[in-house]
């Protein structure tokens, strides 16, 4: 009898809609985070930035973060209509992208003429360090997504972790559009 019962309690729930509830609450937590790191950024450096900051660099690896939602969203719209290939093709260049991005932030990393205890490279190594782990985390759980919509468990109708998954990469690619006007423009 307990068992029909919470049978029929968990099929009264609308599931889509309490993971997205809780996907945009994981969202809100995170953007107090970045938030955060933003505001210690001026709090640290106020508008100060190096001049030999690398620009070309920084708008090279942030071209390439944005031009790697939109392969993110060419997967979840192909999975949404049923293409799987297509799908697969854009995951693939998602997560090219997103390493790409991650060895430039490596390279910038390794070339910056400016230390972690000066206030701008604490701002700095802190605000693109964490971005990075989150992109990687990202590319991991683009790993994930790849390796099920190959297994064939995606479909147009039942593809929300892989939708969820795209929603998580565009949250990290609009914090960096935050990001880097503060480290490489303003100043």
């Amino acid at each position: 009898m307990a068992l029909a019962a919470t049978a029929h309690v968990a099929h009264a729930h609308n599931r889509p809609a309490i993971n997205t509830v809780g996907l945009w609450l994981f969202f809100v937590s995170e953007t107090f985070l970045f938030s955060a790191l933003l505001a210690s950024r001026f709090y640290l450096a106020g508008t100060d930035r190096p001049e030999h900051l690398d620009q070309v660099l920084g708008l090279a690896i942030t071209s390439v973060l944005l031009l790697s939602s939109v392969t993110a969203y060419g997967a979840e719209t192909a999975m949404a209509r049923g293409r799987r290939g297509l799908s697969v093709l854009f995951l693939t260049l998602t997560i090219v992208l997103g390493l790409v991005f991650f060895g430039g932030v490596v390279v910038e990393w390794s070339q910056a003429e400016f230390s972690q205890g000066e206030p701008y490279g604490t701002a700095f190594f802190s605000m693109t360090g964490l971005h990075a782990s989150h992109v990687l985390s990202g590319v991991g759980m683009l790993l994930l997504a790849l390796f099920l919509v190959l297994r064939g468990r995606f479909s147009a109708d039942r593809h929300w972790g892989l939708e969820a998954t795209i929603k998580y990469w565009h949250f990290v690619d609009v914090v960096w559009v935050f990001f880097y006007p503060a480290l490489y423009l303003v100043g």
